[in-house]
């Protein structure tokens, strides 16, 4: 009798135990090295060409109309949500045939998943909590209005709205460690979606009108470096819209952190960013609560959200505009010495390939355009709009390279903008001069494009050796002036210029260029493929007489 039941322990152990212990070298890793990030997988370097699948799109119905989207993209990395709704329909019973059908899809079709976590918020609301929270707010709180409405937030103020998130977090990612610990099918999380409060700035309730009427937490001041005080005293006017930015960043760290315990790999929150307002409108900025949700990372509240959330590992910027300016100004934003460039959302729109090209020069690790699937919500037919499959096709063999080359910052990038139809990149004392259209006589200022969609890549592989690629654009080199201010005396030639690719982590030639296609740069079409690695030496610009 007391070896059945010993024999049933072992059993039950057995059953219960992770399927294999999580490797830390080889698991997916965020490194950070002087503020270059890098995404790591399998112990090597990852470039997420990521696309992101419409809402409503992680069914059995409909993930056969997902896959084949985004093959058709080359993306190496699917982003899919995982509804707690659905995975947890009663208190403490979960359902993972959704997260299986997503892991074992994203196999079947050789991609690596982010899932997104659809919990407590989505775009600022309660979209995903499950009936048996929604329908008791007594137990699990919403957020209050100002003036007593009962909102469709959960308040980030409330325990028991905490503790639920928690426990059915730290529940999926014990069975994403169960099924996928030794094969990192699945290599980063969304922790919610868009976080934050869509009708009031801030929940007013009585409890966190207690929190707001107390003191900043000392943690957050020194992090900010400011003096103590109440929230009114420390942020003034933007004291509401703080608060909430502290409160909800602790509560999804602690999701995080609970998740971590589980299974171990990078997180991240993505944000509905705060946008200009139109400058008839007669003010300066948007409205918290009203024109984005109130208390996510907005552009304001980075620094209160990376002294409030360690759980998190990046701050992500979803962007929907068409303004290649308002991008870089939010590309400078996120990229700090402790946040790296990832987009894990943006349109599908004509400047979806520039903006990709603008993100890989500010040392991205990751980017997706959303709602790529053929269910007819976003994609109408089954052609992928405006090109963004050609820039995955062509960075899709040499994503590790790639990630390596911006993670040691030797890769930068230039986009057209009207107006400006060449553009300079130093690289030490070579200049890559790269020019936008295709000017065919010796002398003659580039013409640019009407469509302004020059795009280009230039990676240094060595002292004299480079990476080339792009669209619409030519790339030439020259060395640069002299730092003395003396007279340049050298000139550059090229040696070689191999068309190929990488395969394996090797370098595979095609063919060589050279006569048109590298007198007056290396000249990339529109609908480019190519990618040229050029190797270039010094001689002197003139024969000096003896």
């Amino acid at each position: 009798m007391k070896i059945s039941c010993l024999r049933q322990v072992l059993l039950l152990c057995l059953c219960t135990a992770p399927l294999v212990a999580q490797d830390a070298t080889t698991a997916p890793r965020l490194l950070n090295k002087d503020g270059h990030f890098e995404m790591t997988v399998d112990g090597k370097p990852f470039l997420m060409l990521g696309a992101q699948i419409n809402n409503s799109s992680s069914w059995a119905s409909t993930l056969p109309h997902v896959w084949p989207a985004l093959e058709a993209m080359h993306v190496d990395t699917a982003e899919a949500p995982v509804y707690w709704e659905q995975m947890e329909p009663e208190p403490g019973k979960f359902d993972f045939s959704g997260v299986d059908l997503l892991v074992n899809g994203a196999r079947e079709h050789k991609m690596r998943l982010v899932i997104l976590w659809f919990g407590t918020w989505k775009n600022g609301q309660n979209h995903y909590v499950p009936e048996w929270v929604k329908s008791d707010p007594k137990k699990y709180p919403r957020e209050i209005g100002p003036y007593g409405k009962v909102l469709d937030v959960m308040s980030p103020n409330s325990a028991t709205n905490l503790e639920a998130d928690k426990h059915a977090f730290a529940a999926l990612m014990k069975h994403v460690h169960e099924i996928d610990a030794a094969q990192h099918t699945v290599i980063m999380i969304q922790v919610e979606n868009e976080s934050g409060s869509v009708g009031a700035v801030r929940d007013y309730s009585d409890a966190a009108n207690k929190e707001f009427a107390g003191q900043v937490p000392g943690s957050l001041t020194s992090a900010l470096h400011v003096r103590g005080g109440t929230w009114a005293q420390v942020f003034g006017a933007d004291a509401d819209e703080r608060f909430a930015a502290y409160s909800t960043a602790k509560y999804i760290s602690d999701v995080a952190v609970a998740g971590k315990a589980e299974h171990q790999i990078p997180m991240y929150c993505n944000v509905w960013i705060t946008y200009p307002v139109h400058a008839l409108e007669n003010r300066d900025h948007a409205s918290p609560g009203q024109e984005y949700p109130s208390g996510g990372a907005q552009q304001g509240n980075i620094a209160i959200w990376k002294a409030a959330a360690p759980g998190i590992d990046a701050l992500a910027p979803d962007f929907y505009s068409g303004d290649s300016t308002l991008f870089r100004e939010v590309l400078t934003a996120y990229h700090r010495q402790d946040n790296p460039v990832f987009i894990p959302e943006t349109g599908l729109g004509r400047t979806v390939g520039r903006y990709f090209f603008y993100a890989l020069g500010q040392g991205a690790i990751g980017f997706a355009p959303f709602g790529v699937d053929f269910t007819d919500w976003t994609i109408h037919g089954q052609t992928i709009p405006y090109g963004m499959d050609e820039n995955f096709a062509l960075f899709a063999p040499m994503q590790s390279e790639i990630a390596k080359l911006n993670f040691e910052g030797k890769l930068q990038t230039a986009v057209e903008e009207k107006g400006a139809a060449r553009q300079t990149l130093h690289f030490g004392d070579v200049d890559a001069v790269v020019s936008f259209g295709f000017p065919q006589k010796d002398g003659e200022v580039p013409p640019g494009t009407t469509e302004v969609e020059g795009r280009a890549m230039v990676a240094q592989l060595g002292p004299y050796e480079f990476l080339v690629t792009g669209f619409d654009a030519s790339v030439s080199f020259v060395l640069g002036a002299p730092k003395d201010g003396k007279t340049q005396e050298k000139q550059l030639e090229i040696l070689r210029a191999e068309e190929g690719q990488y395969a394996n982590d090797s370098w595979q030639t095609t063919r060589i260029w050279n006569g048109d296609q590298t007198d007056r740069g290396l000249q990339f079409k529109e609908h480019n493929k190519d990618v040229i690695r050029i190797r270039l030496h010094t001689l002197p610009l003139y024969e000096r007489s003896k």
